[in-house]
């Protein structure tokens, strides 16, 4: 292994780590809290994802030899920000991690449940997904007319950088609110040693709460947008690159170590999507055979990130929500954009997707279940409704 290693490897895996730490710890951070964490249990949960995601990482390139780029669900994190607390609170929600880590293993080494995933319409599944994220992608906008002079900064920067170099927008937009809340906000005396006191790892152990509750507004559309949002385009990234893996052991072992983050926490880890092209492209290394290096590094560094993951939490909580909601509404664009084009390109699914948009998004719920599984499950009545239309007239 040792041979393979290259110093554009390093490069590229630390890169890595960093866009994809800083690019969305704020969602993170503001689904956990969504479901009812407090600034502790957050803070646990992030190092919690961080560290699984990272040895997950190490543990899967170093045994495939491939750039298998790890993550946590952003897309996921989106959701729980959008459920709001469940009967039971979080030690429910962290019950609901349990049960999706559970089923994600299920899907790896059960394959009618892995194909019966990937059968979920696309239409569907992308308008649910934007149905979950449109309400985050309101926070900048929002931020700005809470406090322009605080807002404004964060999305100029996000805009500006972004024209320049898409991929540095999101770390832009959060060093531009680490100023705003430096030099624009009163912070009390003292607060700034609260976050040094703060850089013990942070491990915070939950009891979870099984109820049904917790498996249907949670486990069930979290599993979904999981598999059909990450784990499913993780695999596409790296059959676009050449590679060839088999989807059912990467899955389940992705599954293994989110079962050992969900009782600090954490609400899943998947195959990365974005960063995986960093890793398994050419910018890695030339040689595709020695890219994994990339993955194996980028391991290490969410490993570290997730050990000042406590300090990390505890300087975001100096600031009013709305401005770390705007960074996080900021990164989560461009999914937005993705899953809504996806949703409407299809005419036959169209009303189908806006059923599935329209209920997902509305926030409502019933029977104590969120509008992600309610959109899923009308969209989807919609679409089998046209379908058997169009037989009968066929």
């Amino acid at each position: 292994m040792l041979k393979d290693f290259s110093v554009q490897s390093l490069f590229m895996g630390v890169l890595t780590a960093f866009v994809g730490f800083a690019s969305s710890f704020a969602v993170v951070l503001q689904g956990l809290k969504g479901v009812g964490a407090t600034d502790v249990e957050a803070a646990s949960g992030l190092m919690a994802l961080s560290v699984s995601m990272g040895l997950c990482a190490v543990v899967l390139s170093a045994a495939t030899r491939l750039p298998v780029s790890i993550a946590w669900s952003t897309p996921g994190a989106a959701l729980l920000a959008s459920a709001g607390v469940i009967e039971g609170g979080f030690p429910a929600a962290v019950g609901a991690f349990i049960v999706c880590a559970l089923m994600i293993i299920m899907a790896g080494l059960f394959r009618p449940l892995g194909k019966a995933v990937a059968a979920i319409p696309a239409p569907l599944a992308n308008a649910m997904l934007a149905g979950v994220l449109i309400g985050l992608c309101f926070a900048p906008v929002r931020a700005i007319a809470f406090d322009p002079l605080l807002g404004l900064p964060i999305v100029l920067a996000w805009i500006v950088v972004g024209a320049l170099k898409r991929l540095w927008a999101v770390p832009a937009a959060l060093a531009a609110f680490a100023l705003v809340l430096t030099f624009g906000i009163d912070i009390p005396e003292g607060a700034f040693a609260q976050v040094a006191q703060s850089l013990t790892p942070p491990a915070e152990f939950v009891t979870p709460v099984f109820n049904v509750a917790g498996l249907v507004s949670i486990a069930l559309p979290l599993f979904i947008v999981t598999m059909a949002s990450q784990n499913i385009p993780g695999i596409a990234v790296l059959k676009v690159n050449h590679y060839d893996p088999r989807p059912g052991p990467l899955f389940a072992v992705t599954g293994l170590f989110s079962l050992l983050s969900a009782p600090f926490g954490g609400h899943v880890i998947n195959l990365a999507a974005i960063t995986a092209a960093m890793c398994a492209g050419e910018d890695a290394h030339p040689d595709p055979r020695r890219r994994y290096w990339a993955a194996l590094i980028s391991g290490v560094g969410y490993i570290v990130f997730g050990l000042l993951a406590g300090g990390v939490t505890a300087f975001v909580a100096l600031a009013p929500p709305i401005l770390i909601q705007a960074v996080a509404g900021l990164a989560l664009v461009g999914a937005f954009a993705g899953s809504a084009v996806t949703a409407f390109k299809e005419p036959e699914a169209r009303e189908a997707a806006a059923i599935t948009f329209l209920v997902t998004a509305s926030g409502v719920s019933f029977l104590g279940v969120t509008g992600a599984f309610w959109g899923l499950l009308a969209g989807g009545l919609m679409l089998a409704l046209q379908n058997f239309v169009r037989a009968a007239k066929g």
